[in-house]
């Protein structure tokens, strides 16, 4: 269980720095730029998952990750004036979760918490969080590189290098180690 809570933990890392590296490529408009008409931007993407986390996160172990003061529906609105506010939620957000989790140890994770009345087991609300992230992040990532179309510079192993990738990887000696570490 050990083993998983410091994997857990870097998948959180590994889906933050996508994000940081997806903001890193757009301009402020960009980050506002409905793909479609109707669907979410990156920024409100960013909105919804900050505040997700710090209801989700604050006094995890203790309140109901649904907080009375969370407004949900007004996650999917414009919120942001400019790049700096946008990536200071982002990374209130998910400090509010590193806060929590780096907090956390073995016997933490059966104790049951609550999501909206539901109970779940620590390791139960890890894991639906980290899917949850995933996916919103899967979703910022698409954006940005429909956005950024052949400028985009890829986070994973670029077209047609993989022989090249799996060479270097298969080079090197056998030992445990996550895969975000040669990241």
């Amino acid at each position: 269980m050990e083993s998983y809570l410091s994997s857990v933990i870097k998948q959180f890392e590994y889906y933050k720095s996508l994000g940081d590296k997806t903001f890193e490529q757009l301009p402020f408009n960009a980050l506002q730029k409905e793909y479609v008409p109707g669907t979410n931007s990156i920024s409100i993407i960013v909105n919804h998952m900050a505040g997700n986390m710090l209801s989700r996160w604050t006094n995890f172990l203790t309140e109901d990750g649904e907080k009375t003061w969370r407004h949900r529906d007004l996650e999917f609105e414009e919120k942001y004036t400019n790049k700096t506010e946008l990536i200071a939620a982002w990374n209130t957000g998910w400090a509010c979760l590193f806060n929590a989790i780096n907090l956390l140890d073995k016997t933490d994770l059966e104790r049951l918490i609550y999501i909206r009345n539901q109970g779940h087991t620590v390791t139960e609300a890890l894991n639906r969080q980290l899917t949850h992230y995933g996916y919103h992040t899967g979703q910022i990532v698409l954006l940005g590189k429909l956005i950024k179309g052949k400028s985009w510079i890829t986070l994973s192993i670029p077209k047609g290098d993989s022989i090249k990738y799996n060479k270097e990887k298969f080079g090197k000696h056998k030992s445990k180690r996550h895969f975000t570490d040669d990241l």
